[in-house]
């Protein structure tokens, strides 16, 4: 059975924290170094395009998926034909695969890619250099890989980190430092920063300016802020929400902050199925408040056609706030012939 994350992972550094961290500690070594000499003997594969990379350095919740969103609509407006690859994390299919929203369920190729999938060409494949076979085979000039720092199968053009740059109510992106999973983090900051051509940090879209001591940890590369911003207003009346993402509260606190009513917020752990019974037990919840039920476009995409009817979406984008800074670097890209 999958937990939420936890949330004393996301604690400022020296803030009190859970006894048993401390007992973790062996088993994050051990990740730590597995990670490092995965990546240290890989040997990329030049797929014959060039490869945008969008990871991050912690477990999830940073917002790389809209990143990669935004990135790829760019390059398309451009006339770039850029298609997405990803691993299809909680997708049975093993690929490569291209993902028809007309015909794949999130239990086969995944949630993210199955809602991106309705914008642009979207290709799933634990195996990185065959996804990227298959999309250039498709058309592909440019793939944007959602998540894989960690992945050294591919030769990457740009690698980006996008960080979650939310410090508010006692929050720090990296927590203590500490690996997985005493800590939130697929590898050390240091190791990781290093292998980054720039940082994304993504803030949420009523907070005014970034932490200066969150922006210091970057002085040796480029910094592209970015907001997540509400697509469209919530649903009007009192919503009872709910939201299996890396940091579900922030799902909590971003409606609020866009003014909805939320009488009730539940959280599920990432990427985790819903059961005709949890959802049953949701729309019991709602209707004794005389609302209506909200999730994200990620969790949408995990809801069979019956009970997307019954709960409404709500979309979120990432904006960069300097446009020509990120097009710039799009544009530095080398197409192949």
């Amino acid at each position: 059975m999958k937990l939420p994350t936890p949330r004393w992972w996301y604690a400022r550094p020296g803030a009190h924290l859970p006894v048993f961290q401390f007992a973790l500690t062996p088993f994050s070594w051990i990740w730590a170094l597995a990670t490092a000499r995965r990546i240290a003997k890989g040997v990329p594969v030049d797929p014959g395009a060039p490869v945008i990379c969008v990871g991050n350095l912690t477990v999830g919740g940073a917002g790389k998926t809209p990143v990669a969103r935004e990135l790829t609509l760019r390059l398309r407006r451009d006339g770039i034909d850029a298609h997405v690859l990803s691993r299809g994390h909680g997708g049975k299919l093993k690929g490569p695969v291209k993902v028809d929203p007309h015909l794949h369920t999130a239990a086969e190729v995944g949630d993210e890619p199955l809602m991106l999938a309705r914008d642009f060409p979207v290709f799933i494949s634990p195996d990185r250099p065959s996804g990227a076979a298959a999309a250039i085979a498709a058309g592909a000039q440019v793939i944007v890989m959602d998540d894989g720092h960690q992945n050294p199968s591919l030769k990457k053009a740009l690698s980006l980190i996008v960080v979650d740059g939310e410090t508010r109510d006692g929050e720090w992106p990296f927590g203590d430092g500490w690996v997985i999973p005493a800590g939130p983090m697929r590898e050390p900051l240091a190791k990781g920063l290093a292998r980054a051509d720039a940082v994304v940090l993504l803030l949420p879209h009523e907070v005014r300016e970034a932490d200066p001591k969150l922006l210091a940890l970057f002085v040796a590369k480029p910094v592209l802020i970015a907001r997540l911003e509400p697509a469209a207003p919530p649903p009007p009346g009192p919503l009872v929400a709910f939201a299996g993402v890396g940091k579900p509260w922030k799902v909590e606190r971003a409606l609020k902050a866009a003014g909805a009513e939320v009488v009730e917020f539940v959280p599920f752990p990432d990427h985790g199925a819903y059961t005709e019974k949890t959802l049953q037990q949701l729309q019991i919840r709602a209707r004794l408040a005389s609302a209506t039920l909200v999730t994200t476009e990620k969790d949408w995409a995990r809801l069979n056609p019956e009970w997307r009817e019954r709960v409404k979406p709500w979309p979120v984008r990432a904006r960069f706030e300097d446009e020509e800074r990120i097009d710039a670097l799009l544009a530095g890209l080398k197409l192949r012939p």
